[in-house]
């Protein structure tokens, strides 16, 4: 029953449990807010019959939803009756309040219509003031856009483009960003850097006039500098000439008296010239506007092409000094040129120098220095070329002067310029070698007009002009009366005078060298050894050897250069004088004209010698002997008389020489006689000599020995000069007392009567004579009267031979 009871309870509670689950679904299909898919696949997912049951308790909801909707219309049916009643009489009041309503609003319009048009009227103006406004505070903004470029355009119009380019900066930083939605902003952009191009061609066509402008201002750039640095030295260099002259005149009144003079004249003249040129001093800046190159560098540094504008610079300028350091191939004929090529570097430079000192990076001390050692290669190379054309001292001395000049100039704007003084030096070689050409010709000209004969002077004022020209000191003629002569001729003062204008000449390149007075009086002394030693007696040797100079001249040549050697001391003191540096001084170099004028004395001894011998000569070839003739004349021959006239004449001329040079002269001249009358009688085409040739050949050595005896040149002891004929003495001796036996006899010993007799000499004379017997029977006498000395003859010329080959086999 339990069982029972209790499955009929969960029978009941399954059918309940079923009623429940379809109201549920009925309520979630009502609710409209769940998804029905899920519910509908409940209802459809259970028990077999479910779907039959849900649709009975749907059909059963329905009916329950009608009667309600039918209560609810039953009781709210009058109410809504009524209100239709009501609608329906406010119908009519609704067409009455529509008339009213649309007659009030025509009514209204019409009245409005007024008030509209004031409206839109103050509409519009509210519209036209505010849009002034905004156009005022629009125009507030770009007006100062526009002042700002319309002060470009004044600054590009008046060619202010640096002040342009900031201009430009501020507008583009400043301006134009406030107003940049403005079409006429943008086209003012697109403007801007065609404008600074425009800036950069038209600065750089002005740089291009710039670098045009100075490089044809250079030159007198150049010559302004020049000039000024020239006149900062002058003051300087003539006070210390003053006190050189000053110093002279205590030290040295007498001697230096010329030299005072002239450096007086210096003195006096560069102040004068300074008075002159006591002008407002001239700068670069004053010559050359620089203002393109500032514009255009600072144009480009503010365009940020600073490094191009430097380096374009620079290339150009490069290419100028090349052209400037490009010499005129006529520039070594005049001064002129090189002024104007020193004037043009030293402009190029000036303004380089200017440039550095005036901006910051376009020109570098480095950049300038590179420059220069360039140029002063370039330069210097130059100098050497045309200088080495220069055959005038002045201009060599106008040229040094230049250096000097374009050296001190340059060294005042910080370049070295110690190879330029270093060139000096081998221009000073030059100098001299032009010197030592032009007073080559000066000696020429003076010797060719010299007369070679002593200076007369008629008064004691003829006497002082000479001895003023010339350092002559004679007592013994000081004793003299005048009129009367000084021993040398006119071209020793004139030599003197050219020798102290040479050493004048070399200190006027020595000057401004910067070198102390020890090396400038070594320059001197050097410069005058070598126009002692070589030009001078250059010029002297090839006198002495032109053959219109006779016996006359050569001995006033002798006695010229003895008083020239004399004169060496006062050019020592000379020179010692204008450099103010003592004889004592440690390493002073000496003249050495004592050496060139004792061999230009010796060079005239020989040529008085061989032209002694060479007058002997001509007279020994007019000599005319009968070499057959059979007893002399019983006089001397013609020739020889006259021989002997000219040798006395010449050596009384002699009588002004020095003792061993007439004596020498003299001694030579009898043993060229002695040799020469020797050879002709040895002579190969003599081929016979009679004893009466003999006789008259002795008569001729007779007087030869007695012109030597008679002492034509004092100084000669005993028979001295009479020593030159005794092989010709001894030889006729031999001959003319036919002491052959004696000969023989003693030949060989040291006291034989005829010991300076040669066998050979002895043996060709003999031979002659006995060819000359053989043809003239010059001994047929003999023969018939002494047989015996006939065959004596032959015993001698049989022993000489014997000699003459006995002496050939020991030698």
């Amino acid at each position: 029953m339990a069982r029972k009871s209790k499955s009929k309870l969960s029978e009941l509670y399954l059918e309940e449990n079923k009623d429940q689950i379809y109201e549920n679904a009925l309520a979630e299909i009502q609710s409209f807010e769940l998804p029905l898919g899920t519910t509908l696949r409940s209802v459809y997912d259970d028990q077999p019959n479910a779907h039959q049951r849900f649709m009975e308790k749907l059909d059963a909801c329905i009916r329950n939803h009608d009667r309600e909707i039918e209560k609810m219309c039953n009781f709210h049916h009058q109410g809504f009756v009524d209100a239709i009643t009501e609608l329906l009489k406010v119908r009519a009041d609704a067409e009455k309040l529509k008339v009213q309503v649309t007659d009030t609003n025509r009514r209204l319009q019409d009245a409005g219509k007024e008030v509209i048009a004031q409206t839109e009227e103050i509409i519009r103006c509210r519209v036209q003031q505010r849009n002034i406004t905004t156009v005022v505070e629009k125009l507030q903004l770009c007006l100062p856009v526009l002042e700002m470029y319309s002060k470009l355009k004044e600054q590009m119009n008046v060619k202010r483009y640096y002040s342009a380019l900031k201009t430009m900066e501020q507008l583009e930083n400043q301006y134009l960003p406030r107003v940049s939605q403005y079409r006429f902003c943008q086209i003012m952009i697109e403007n801007l850097p065609k404008l600074r191009e425009e800036i950069k061609e038209i600065s750089m066509s002005d740089l291009k006039d710039f670098l045009e402008s100075i490089r044809k201002h250079s030159d007198r750039i150049g010559e302004t500098a020049m000039k000024q640095a020239q006149q900062q030295k002058t003051f300087g260099t003539a006070l210390q000439k003053q006190n050189n002259v000053n110093y002279g005149r205590n030290m040295h009144l007498s001697r230096n008296r010329i030299l005072e003079s002239k450096n007086e004249i210096t003195l006096k003249r560069t102040f004068e010239e300074d008075d002159e040129h006591e002008e407002e001093v001239l700068t670069a800046q004053d010559l050359v506007d620089f203002s393109p190159v500032y514009r255009c560098l600072h144009i480009y540094s503010v365009l940020g092409d600073g490094e191009i504008f430097e380096n374009y610079y620079r290339k150009q300028r490069r290419k100028q000094a090349r052209l400037v350091l490009q010499p005129q191939s006529s520039m070594h004929e005049t001064v002129e040129g090189y002024r104007r090529y020193f004037s043009q570097i030293v402009g190029f430079f000036v303004v380089e120098d200017h440039i550095l000192h005036v901006t910051q990076g376009l020109v570098t001390r480095t950049y300038t220095d590179e420059l220069w050692n360039m140029a002063l290669s370039k330069i210097i190379a130059v100098l050497r070329t045309h200088s080495s054309y220069c055959s005038d001292p002045d201009l060599v001395l106008e040229l040094k002067n230049l250096i000097v000049v374009f050296a001190d100039t340059l060294q005042g704007y910080g370049f070295p310029v110690n190879r330029l003084f270093d060139l000096l030096f081998e221009i000073r070689d030059q100098y001299n070698e032009t010197l030592l050409k032009k007073w080559s010709g000066l000696f020429r000209d003076i010797f060719e007009a010299d007369n070679y004969s002593p200076i007369p002077v008629a008064n004691e004022e003829e006497y002082k002009i000479v001895i003023s020209k010339f350092p002559f000191q004679d007592p013994e003629l000081d004793k003299q009366s005048f009129p009367k002569k000084l021993p040398m001729s006119q071209s020793v003062p004139q030599i003197y005078i050219q020798v102290k204008e040479f050493i004048y000449a070399s200190l006027k390149f020595s000057e401004s060298l910067h070198r102390s007075s020890t090396e400038i009086d070594d320059m001197l002394r050097k410069s005058t050894n070598l126009l002692l030693t070589r030009t001078l007696s250059s010029c002297l040797q090839n006198l002495i050897k032109k053959p219109h100079i006779g016996l006359t001249e050569l001995v006033q040549i002798i006695i010229n250069t003895t008083h020239l050697e004399q004169a060496c001391k006062y050019l020592e003191d000379f020179i010692s004088n204008i450099t103010n540096i003592s004889q004592v001084t440690v390493h002073t170099a000496r003249l050495y004209g004592l050496s060139t004028f004792k061999d230009a004395r010796h060079a005239a001894e020989g040529e008085i010698y061989t032209k002694l011998n060479q007058k002997i000569d001509e007279f020994i070839q007019i000599a005319d002997y009968d070499w057959t003739m059979s007893e002399s004349d019983g006089r001397a021959s013609g020739y020889l008389m006259d021989l002997i006239n000219f040798l006395r004449s010449t050596f009384q001329v002699f009588t002004h020489l020095p003792g061993k040079v007439a004596q020498t002269a003299c001694m030579s001249a009898c043993q060229h006689l002695s040799m020469s009358l020797m050879q002709m009688l040895l002579d190969s085409e003599l081929r016979q000599i009679s004893m009466g040739a003999i006789q008259q050949f002795n008569l001729d050595v007779i007087q030869c020995e007695l012109f030597a005896s008679s002492e034509p040149v004092p100084g000669f002891q005993g028979d001295t000069l009479q020593l030159a004929f005794i092989d010709l003495r001894q030889l006729l001796d031999l001959f003319m007392v036919w002491d052959w036996s004696t000969y023989l006899a003693d030949y060989g010993q040291a006291t034989s009567k005829y010991l300076r007799v040669n066998p050979s000499t002895a043996l060709t004379l003999l031979e002659k004579m006995k060819d000359s017997s053989k043809k003239n029977n010059i001994f047929a006498q003999f023969r018939k009267n002494d047989r015996d000395k006939q065959k004596l003859i032959e015993t001698v010329v049989k022993q000489l031979r014997s000699l003459v080959n006995g002496m050939s086999q020991h030698t």
